[in-house]
């Protein structure tokens, strides 16, 4: 029974990281510099920097639509590029 519970606990620890890990060609909201943030669809050097600040000022974005808190960017930004964002 004890293998049993190892190998299901194992399992869905492996599972859940994957769940998080981004895609190739994905770029992590939560680490990713200005210069990867400016090259998204709709956002340049400004946008790109107050996403930084908002990080720095406010952790981790934890769901996507977060992104929406910063300043200037809103849900036609975030739809362009919500499948080449990631959250790690």
């Amino acid at each position: 029974m004890k293998g049993i519970k190892a190998i299901i606990l194992a399992a869905g620890l492996a599972l859940s990281t994957l769940t998080f890990a981004a895609e190739p060609g994905q770029i992590n909201l939560n680490t990713a510099t200005a210069e990867q943030l400016a090259a998204l669809n709709g956002i340049g050097k400004a946008k790109a920097e107050a996403i930084i600040q908002y990080r720095n000022e406010n952790g981790n974005f934890k769901p996507l639509d977060d992104l929406k808190s910063v300043k200037g960017i809103g849900t036609a930004i975030l739809d362009k590029n919500r499948d080449l964002l990631a959250l790690e």
